[in-house]
């Protein structure tokens, strides 16, 4: 390697030091961070990995299960999700993260589903996931053979609406791009014109193949949902993560919204055996207290209210069962977050003055940190932050 390569090297392993540094030292770790420092979570962690392994190269699984993780407030939840994010995308996974929020409620799948596309990452690429996936479909291959006749399968058994394989067939074989981009956003998410579809079909002599109606919009989200898991199933990756942070914010809801975000807990979790979303592992995070003080008796009792309130609604009544089904996941499933030890401590803190040594071509002194402690200051975000604050101190300000 010449010099300049080595000078090149060097600066670039600097800046994505400075850039892990000053995202833990704002206490939101990005990938840089969380790659230099690890996980922590062995348990989470091990279970994930299993999870991924069900759905290895030339083992795709159409049935894994999804998993909760459960902690305190800065207990590294978020950190513990990126660390995840990070293992899935070098295994060959795409991967979504979706902060549960007001404009991404979890009841609302048409929302949440629109913000994991936006927020897809796919291995080695940098574009928008529907662009990426859809510029990768090989219409000569047998994958892709494959990919469009279970579309087509699902649409005669009634699993998705005609509109799929046949605005699929559009997008193979018409030249109009303008239509191609209409139809990407619609598999994305947004609303489409039936007559598109209809007109694209006669232009490329299929105005006969597929006679369908419009789609309701309620109905879409899901079949959305299963369409792309099936179009990453067919383009060579080994499945989709979907990782769901703070559903704590369900508490926040009126009682029938909590109601139908825990039915949607069940769905992103598979524990609907009649839903159908081929490879997809999905990982919530949520508080550890959330099911005593939401679902418990002593909190708003949603244990004994929500499936009542929901199959008195028309609307939602068929959602009681699986709503019964996201309360008990919430109440006993999930993988609790271990506090950090002394060892992890340690380690952790070695990793944080190496990674500051290389940051900033300066040695920070080594700090005497103990497990635990009350309050703010017992968590590791807090350790992490007062370390780089001290040594920014003694560098920038030696006196």
């Amino acid at each position: 390697m010449s010099e300049a390569a080595k000078d090149g090297a060097t600066l670039t392993a600097r800046l994505a030091a400075r850039r892990a540094v000053e995202a833990l030292r704002s206490g939101v770790p990005n990938r840089d961070a969380v790659h230099q420092l690890g996980c922590g979570q062995p348990e989470a962690e091990n279970t994930f990995m299993e999870m991924l392994g069900a759905n290895g190269a030339g083992g795709f699984s159409e049935g894994t299960r999804g998993m909760l993780v459960s902690g305190d407030f800065g207990s590294g939840k978020s950190h513990l999700l990126a660390h995840l994010e990070h293992q899935a995308l070098s295994r060959n996974f795409i991967c979504s993260r979706v902060t549960i929020s007001k404009e991404t409620p979890l009841y609302d799948l048409g929302k949440v589903f629109v913000s994991a596309v936006e927020n897809g990452r796919i291995p080695r690429r940098e574009g928008r996931l529907i662009e990426e996936l859809a510029l990768g479909m090989k219409t000569e291959s047998d994958e892709y053979g494959e990919f469009f006749r279970r579309i087509d399968a699902a649409s005669r058994e009634k699993l998705l609406s005609p509109i799929f394989p046949a605005s699929l067939l559009v997008y193979e074989r018409a030249a109009d791009f303008d239509l191609k981009g209409d139809i990407e956003a619609f598999w994305a998410g947004n609303k489409i014109l039936k007559s598109k579809i209809v007109d694209g079909l006669k232009t490329i002599g299929q105005s006969s193949q597929y006679k369908f109606s419009a789609p309701k919009v309620a109905e879409l989200p899901p079949q959305r949902l299963h369409f792309i898991s099936e179009l990453v199933r067919s383009s060579g990756y080994n499945g989709w993560v979907v990782l769901l942070d703070e559903i704590e914010l369900v508490g926040s809801y009126a009682i029938l919204q909590r109601g139908r975000s825990y039915a949607e807990l069940a769905r992103w979790m598979r524990r609907v055996e009649e839903e159908y979303y081929p490879g997809m592992v999905a990982v919530g995070a949520v508080t550890e207290d959330f099911a005593a003080a939401i679902i418990g008796q002593d909190g708003k009792n949603d244990g004994e209210k929500a499936r009542p309130r929901l199959e008195a609604s028309a609307k939602y009544s068929h959602l009681g069962v699986w709503a019964e089904i996201g309360m008990r996941l919430l109440e006993g499933e999930g993988v609790t977050l271990d506090a950090p030890t002394q060892d992890y401590i340690d380690a952790t803190m070695k990793k944080l003055r190496e990674l500051y040594a290389k940051a900033y071509d300066w040695w920070p002194p080594h700090r005497e940190e103990t497990a635990g402690g009350a309050g703010a200051t017992g968590r590791m975000r807090y350790k992490v932050r007062a370390a780089i604050n001290e040594w920014d101190l003694r560098r920038l300000r030696p006196g």
